[in-house]
């Protein structure tokens, strides 16, 4: 993991586009992203946390990452670790090693901050990093997003962002068994 330096930019390509933090210092520590989290705070800059696998990114992914990009200065991702997927999804997850789904992921223009999480839950990221939004995808509602208590108890929001649930990583794979069959 690359460790950012003394002085890196305070703002990433969300809120200044002609001088973005470059995608290989996009993934953080947690102890990093959390000083930055909380300069941006005393700034009075604003937050939104999205968190997912982002196992073969698609459209609904890109759709939920400018959305909830849309609604803050910072957009920070916090991806599951291979372990955090295979326990949620099945020992055939993930596709891509988190490796790869980070380095896609700090290609996006949207994106600012990635921190990676090997826990269950993105409670603990969401408790230390403290963003104003903590946004989750169309499957959700707010009432339903099991950390919303967590961000409520710091005074965040939780948001529901992205286009209908028509989407998913699963759906894809599917396809591709479909079409070109188990080989």
């Amino acid at each position: 993991m690359k460790i950012v330096g003394e002085n890196p930019p305070i703002f990433g390509s969300n809120t200044t586009p002609d001088s973005p933090i470059p995608p290989e210092d996009k993934l953080m520590s947690i102890n990093d992203a959390e000083a930055r989290c909380a300069r941006w705070r005393d700034r009075g800059l604003t937050t939104v946390l999205v968190n997912g696998a982002f196992d073969m990114l698609h459209v609904g992914h890109l759709r939920y990452l400018a959305d909830a990009g849309g609604r803050a200065d910072i957009l920070i991702a916090a991806v599951n670790s291979d372990h955090s997927v295979g326990i949620s999804k099945g020992p055939l997850r993930p596709i891509l090693p988190e490796a790869e789904r980070v380095e896609i992921l700090s290609h996006l223009w949207m994106i600012d901050v990635i921190v990676l999480f090997d826990s269950s839950s993105v409670a603990p990221i969401l408790e230390r990093l403290r963003p104003t939004f903590h946004a989750k995808g169309t499957d959700y509602s707010v009432d339903s997003v099991p950390e919303r208590e967590v961000v409520a108890a710091y005074g965040g929001r939780t948001v529901i962002c992205g286009d209908p649930k028509d989407h998913a990583t699963t759906d894809v794979i599917g396809i591709i068994l479909e079409r070109f069959g188990r080989r």
